[in-house]
């Protein structure tokens, strides 16, 4: 596996310009985030612990104060709303189709597919838990979208008990389950969800290849 911390006097080739309003907020309740860009133009990201409809508001900020641009997958019915719709769009949720014939992980594999072919940057965002919920592991479509894809996957720390919110880490999946599993919870090592109690371990669940769609509050 292809493991890269980028420390915080240093940055990953691609950078965006944040809010310096959205920083002070942010401070002023507390949070803290470690940001240093991405490593390359298409990519996923992982969210973990996910344990609130907190950490919708508190990612909203962060993605305000970094400029992070990144998509995210959300129910087809939160679109059905006229006002909200468009809201959701404009911070980058995409409708998922779960009746598709190609399945939610086919209908990503073919966006990234697009973008490599386009030069065009996209990183997508999921919550391997998949839910705020205890469940007993994570779903394994975030892990087969950035296998085959060939994209690396950042890891986003969301620790309650410090309030950082660290995006340092990134790796490149190698599909040796086990090894990599073992560096994703290296990389989330004691962060601490709103309800820790809720959050996952972090394995596989061995039902469905779903992805975690983001629930807004």
């Amino acid at each position: 596996m292809t493991l890269v911390t980028v420390p915080s006097n240093d940055k990953f080739p691609v950078q965006f310009k944040g809010s310096g309003f959205a920083s002070k907020v942010l401070q002023l309740f507390g949070w803290r985030y470690v940001f240093s860009g991405l490593p390359s133009q298409q990519g996923v990201i992982i969210g973990y612990p996910h344990t609130s409809n907190w950490d919708f508001v508190v990612m909203v900020m962060v993605k305000w104060a970094t400029g992070l641009q990144i998509k995210f997958l959300a129910k087809q019915s939160l679109f059905h709303y006229p006002l909200f719709s468009p809201w959701l769009r404009q911070l980058g949720a995409i409708p998922i189709d779960r009746s598709s014939q190609h399945g939610v992980v086919g209908d990503m594999l073919a966006l990234f597919a697009k973008a490599k072919e386009e030069g065009a940057y996209l990183w997508l965002g999921l919550s391997p838990e998949g839910t705020r919920k205890f469940t007993h592991g994570w779903r394994s479509g975030f892990y087969q979208l950035a296998l085959q894809a060939e994209v690396p996957l950042c890891t986003v720390r969301i620790d309650y008990g410090n309030k950082m919110v660290d995006f340092s880490t990134c790796m490149r999946l190698t599909g040796n389950e086990a090894a990599d599993y073992k560096a994703l919870a290296k990389a989330f090592e004691g962060a601490k969800g709103f309800h820790a109690h809720q959050a996952a371990p972090i394995q596989p669940i061995k039902t469905s290849s779903s992805i975690g769609t983001t629930q807004t509050p």
